[in-house]
């Protein structure tokens, strides 16, 4: 009988162990701040932009480890949003353009955020994280969260301020200027809003493990910040974007969107020459707005130190693809240039050696997805395609890949946007692009730049005598990468 009662202790005790360890072991888990911007180019890293006010971002770098040579998988919203949250390259995606959705044609695919939460996370999504509006499939991807996510569903030129309405989504609004400079709180603006909801469900969940996303809108267009930021500035004394203007000779009018996206506004001309004094308010914007959603940073930062919860956070910061400012003479995205292409990106964890340090090596966006999955100690998923950036968080000399591939697409006369693929690989030194028709695979445009002394220099070398080496060796590197996709 003893024997009995003595088992049934123990197995109890054991029971109550099991239970006790099931209950806690999720409290011993390390959190994951995921913050995504949009639109954000090379000024915040810089290259004489010693005037931008980004005083968080510059903060997060000097505690963080801060890749200067981070590269996209595409230079266009959604196709570069859907590789980093899935990790996975565009064209083993298929998503090239605004209008497809991953999960649509993926039902099963696994999103970073839903693998935390799938791994004992809570998951939760606040702002642009994904770009679903257009896609008209699922709002927010619900599959990656542990609750309904919310400020991530609007076109950008639905965040205005109008007088006498509620801080809100315009949604009955038409696309109308450029820039708006009001004198206005943060809120008035859905990044302000982002950052209060992101200070909110910080306190929220600070006794739970968490993967959170917050998503801020700007600085993409329309340049709307509050009149604050763009006080911040002396117009006629801005940061000057490179020499360089567009079109360039031997660079194919491919390379280029001609400012097609800031055309698109009611205050910019549809055709011909942007004049001078709009260029100098758009970038004027372009800052202000930089410094806005920089502030907004900086409030979820400032929680996440105040919470005590940064001692077991890893803080990821990133753009979701490049922009031109006025650089290369043009206004937008959707460019395989250095400027569309490479990004900011700081990763900060409480086990970073040398913190500040920054990194030179190669990486590229898909390798956020297994670095985050490797650095939280889950099992590791076998179908991504980046490798895992942890080497680089132990030293920043360690270099984990050669080269970085990225893509974007082009019409054809009076086509549609993805009759031709631009395809582009970064090394050490050099960038090499070509144009490929879709329907035969015909190369219509190539390109080769020596980087080696200017990131931003455009003199294309395709032709010139003794580079057939340099571009069969990149050639051979990007089909192992895309094949013909």
């Amino acid at each position: 009988m003893k024997k009995i009662i003595f088992c049934l202790v123990a197995l109890l005790s054991l029971t109550t162990t099991i239970h006790a360890q099931s209950k806690s072991a999720p409290s011993d888990k390390q959190n994951v701040l995921f913050i995504i911007v949009d639109d954000l180019n090379m000024l915040v890293e810089s290259y004489g932009a010693e005037g931008l006010q980004t005083p968080n971002i510059d903060k997060l770098a000097s505690e963080g480890r801060a890749f200067t040579r981070a590269y996209v998988q595409n230079p266009l919203c959604n196709p570069s949003r859907a590789s980093i949250m899935t990790g996975k390259r565009p064209n083993e995606l298929d998503i090239q353009r605004l209008s497809k959705s991953f999960r649509e044609m993926y039902p099963q695919i696994e999103t970073l955020p839903q693998y935390f939460k799938e791994n004992g996370y809570y998951s939760a999504g606040i702002g642009k994280i994904y770009h679903n509006w257009g896609e008209k499939f699922k709002e927010g991807d619900p599959e990656s969260w542990s609750e309904t996510p919310f400020y991530h569903w609007a076109a950008h030129f639905h965040d205005w301020y109008v007088p006498g309405r509620p801080y809100q989504w315009h949604y009955d609004l038409k696309k109308g200027p450029a820039v708006q400079r009001e004198d206005v709180p943060d809120e008035a603006y859905v990044d302000g809003r982002i950052a209060n909801a992101a200070v909110n469900k910080l306190r929220e969940l600070q006794e739970t493990p968490f993967f959170l996303a917050v998503g801020f809108w700007k600085p993409h267009l329309p340049y709307n910040a509050p009149k604050k930021y763009w006080d911040l500035y002396d117009r006629n004394h801005l940061p000057s974007p490179p020499r360089y203007t567009a079109p360039v000779d031997g660079v194919p009018d491919l390379a280029y969107v001609n400012s097609n996206e800031a055309r698109s506004y009611t205050d910019v001309p549809k055709e011909g020459p942007i004049p001078e004094s709009k260029k100098l308010e758009l970038r004027h914007g372009y800052m202000a707005s930089i410094s806005f959603v920089d502030a907004q940073i900086g409030k979820v930062l400032d929680e996440l130190k105040r919470l005590n919860l940064d001692k077991k956070t890893a803080v990821v910061f990133v753009s979701d693809h490049g922009y031109h400012a006025g650089e290369h003479g043009q206004f937008g995205k959707w460019t395989t240039f250095e400027l569309g292409t490479r990004v900011p990106f700081i990763i900060k964890t409480p086990d970073l050696k040398n913190p500040g340090k920054k990194s030179d090596s190669i990486v590229e966006m898909i390798d956020i997805y297994p670095t985050l999955v490797d650095w939280a100690g889950l099992p590791m998923k076998k179908d991504l395609s980046g490798v895992s950036l942890v080497p680089v968080l132990k030293n920043p000399e360690a270099d984990v890949k050669p080269f970085a591939v990225s893509q974007t697409t082009r019409p054809l006369q009076g086509g549609a946007a993805y009759e031709i693929i631009g395809s582009s690989i970064r090394d050490e030194r050099y960038r090499y692009n070509i144009w490929v028709r879709k329907e035969d695979h015909k190369i219509i445009a190539e390109e080769l730049y020596d980087l080696s002394t200017d990131p931003f220099y455009v003199e294309n070398i395709a032709d010139k005598k003794g580079v057939e080496p340099i571009k069969k060796r990149m050639y051979n590197q990007l089909m192992e990468k895309i094949g013909n996709k």
